[in-house]
């Protein structure tokens, strides 16, 4: 990828891409718990990807962001985006979406360490068993 200052990016083309980040972590934790059914493994990345456990982790995480995430976060949850995806609060969907804005923002500075820490974080205060 070329470089590009980060800041250009609207906060929906950083959620694009911390979706993607996100939910590639949380498919290869699943993938290292060992090989099952694709349907099992789909099953228990959908719980955890989706838009109201994103939201939890998101509230439990918010008084460990830096001033910097918290900016980004919040470009990102305020973000007029189209619409919730279904089954999903609009609450909940615009706390996600700051989530993934928070996530891509860090994944194209290259922090991923910084990046993993609060996903990981954030996966521990969902209680969510064999993520390690």
């Amino acid at each position: 990828m070329k470089e590009v200052d980060i800041k250009e990016y609207s906060p929906l083309a950083l959620a694009y891409i911390g979706d993607a980040v996100y939910e590639l972590i949380i498919r290869s934790l699943v993938l290292g718990e060992g090989n099952r059914q694709v349907q099992k493994m789909h099953k228990r990345t959908s719980s955890v990807v989706q838009a109201s456990a994103q939201a939890r982790m998101i509230t439990a995480l918010n008084d460990r962001l830096s001033q910097e995430e918290h900016a980004v976060y919040k470009r990102g949850r305020n973000a007029k985006s189209f619409s919730p995806a279904k089954n999903q609060s609009v609450s909940d969907y615009h706390k996600a979406t700051g989530f993934e804005a928070l996530i891509g923002y860090l994944y194209l500075k290259k922090e991923w360490k910084r990046m993993l820490d609060l996903i990981k974080e954030g996966l521990d205060t969902l209680g969510v068993d064999g993520f390690q």
